[in-house]
């Protein structure tokens, strides 16, 4: 199976400018825990926004979430793979490094987001065994 197969294509892009509030809110609505953060005119990514990200680098050492911007606790490390890989790439790359969502690029020559998978969309497309068996890693290099 393609990775653009079992991807996300709807996704939701933050502003370096937008604050941790409106972060969570866009989060709550669109019931996810990762955006892609891209400058002002959304032409360039720079980097993912968790809700892990929120809660330990910017909640719980006392930030305001209204006047802190994404920019300041964003990952800038995007770790990506490309829809046209096959499933077994994404979830290598996510094992590998210890994540359990990837971006999703169009292809090699434009570099496009396109879409972002996870772990979960990859069980959900049936591949249960490849996703459990990532998670089980990642959550142990985590321990």
């Amino acid at each position: 199976m393609k990775i653009k197969e079992a991807m996300t294509t709807d996704v939701e892009y933050l502003s370096e400018d937008s604050s941790l509030h409106e972060a969570a809110q866009c989060m709550l609505k669109h019931d996810c825990g990762f955006l892609p953060v891209s400058n002002k005119d959304k032409s360039k990514l720079l980097g993912v926004l968790t809700d892990r990200d929120i809660t330990i680098r910017g909640v719980a050492k006392g930030l305001d979430p209204e006047k802190t911007c994404t920019r300041n606790i964003m990952s800038e490390d995007v770790w990506y793979c490309f829809s046209e890989d096959d499933i077994s790439s994404a979830v290598d790359s996510m094992r590998n490094k210890g994540v359990y969502r990837l971006v999703v690029l169009d292809n090699r020559e434009d570099k496009n987001l396109c879409g972002v998978i996870s772990l979960g969309d990859i069980y959900r497309h049936n591949e249960k065994v490849a996703a459990s068996s990532a998670a089980d890693e990642i959550m142990h290099q985590a321990a």
